[in-house]
């Protein structure tokens, strides 16, 4: 959490609650994997732990851990002790996925490391679109008295250091996306998936760029693109009806940098109300409202377009829409990570693509104003305050 007038929001929650219960009462609480964790924080709470998937599939697993080690140190009637260690690089939000390396070893090598009276262990990645004096990956661990805690954290810590250069991964400019997409599409028995990252209305995006669209569209690619978010285009479509052919300038109103409508002729394939139930596993019974919907198509190239935005998570979204997504040649989701929780298991190959879009996928690329100097702006990068 960042607020205009507190950057650690988590610290100042938690100064309060401690102004409030005082020392002597237990204070437990749980974080999103992307936590910039404070010294603050960890000063104040007696246990912090975070999530252990992203895309977050265990929250209420961190939750019930957090209230069973509570109970279990009341029972103990002692504190345990804390060790708390921050990394000297910013970590891409793209590349933090516990589905791929270097996180998913990392993340069942905290796992494996659960029993009875070991230290417990979290790492936070952190949120590297945060100017804020300690953003960034941190570790934090509590156990009994002696060094066994210290010494888990600073093996996990160098755990994490010594993979720095494997958290540096491929960002493609959107053409080259997707070309590279038409290629390996061509022998594919699944969909070639392109993540729309920079873009990603799951961290600030509008949900509404057309820099993918575009190189779709030059390419012709058979591609279904989601969700793009435009609600007068939407509202046209229901008025036109199915199989109209319409002239649209979609997209890009959102006033994102560089950005301007997308303006071509559409044929109206299919229309939804924009209600629906998520399926998949970090949405599944979730009840979607995303107002009117349409399917538009432009030469091999269809777009679902809302009214109001979501993350391409789940793919309920598409077959609101009579799209099955396992049969697609390409599928362009605006999204980082969340939506390799449901799509990743029907993809041939996922590509990361920096089209134009207010959420940068490079820290480096962020005007940094408080980060504290010394810290990489990315894997094996620039160091900030450094000329």
């Amino acid at each position: 959490m960042v607020a205009e007038h507190h950057d650690d929001g988590e610290g100042e929650v938690l100064r309060r609650v401690r102004a409030l219960v005082g020392p002597r009462v237990a204070v437990a609480a749980s974080l999103d994997l992307h936590a910039n964790v404070t010294p603050e924080m960890v000063a104040l709470a007696d246990l912090l732990f975070a999530y252990r998937t992203y895309p977050h599939v265990d929250m209420a697993e961190t939750g019930g851990r957090a209230a069973r080690e509570l109970a279990a140190m009341l029972g103990r009637g002692e504190r345990p002790q804390k060790a708390f260690r921050q990394l000297p690089f910013l970590i891409p939000l793209t590349w933090q996925c516990t589905l791929m390396e270097p996180a998913a070893s990392i993340y069942r090598e905290i796992a494996a490391g659960d029993a009875p009276g070991a230290p417990i262990l979290s790492f936070t990645p952190g949120f590297p679109a945060a100017d804020i004096h300690h953003c960034g990956p941190s570790v934090f661990a509590y156990g009994g008295a002696g060094r066994g805690t210290e010494e888990a954290a600073e093996r996990l810590a160098q755990r994490i250091a010594e993979s720095e250069a494997d958290f540096a991964g491929r960002l493609y400019a959107p053409d080259e996306g997707v070309a590279a997409a038409l290629r390996l599409a061509e022998g594919a028995e699944r969909p070639v998936v392109l993540a729309d990252t920079q873009d990603n209305p799951g961290a600030g995006g509008t949900s509404d760029t057309v820099g993918l669209l575009e190189a779709l569209v030059r390419q012709d690619a058979p591609a279904v693109l989601a969700i793009l978010t435009d609600p007068d285009c939407a509202a046209m479509a229901h008025q036109a009806g199915i199989g109209a052919e319409l002239d649209l300038a979609l997209g890009g109103k959102s006033g994102a940098p560089g950005q301007a409508p997308f303006r071509g002729r559409f044929r109206v394939e299919r229309l939804g109300d924009g209600n629906f139930t998520g399926t998949g596993p970090m949405w599944g019974g979730v009840r979607c409202r995303l107002g009117p919907m349409a399917l538009l198509a432009i030469g091999r190239v269809r777009v679902i377009v809302a009214s109001r935005k979501l993350q391409a998570a789940d793919q309920a979204i598409l077959r609101h829409l009579g799209v099955e997504p396992a049969a697609q040649k390409i599928l362009a989701l605006k999204s980082s990570v969340h939506f390799r929780a449901d799509f990743q298991p029907i993809a041939q190959e996922i590509l990361v693509v920096a089209a134009p879009g207010p959420m940068l996928a490079d820290p480096a690329d962020l005007p940094f104003r408080k980060l504290r100097p010394g810290v990489r702006l990315h894997p094996l990068g620039p160091v900030h305050g450094r000329a």
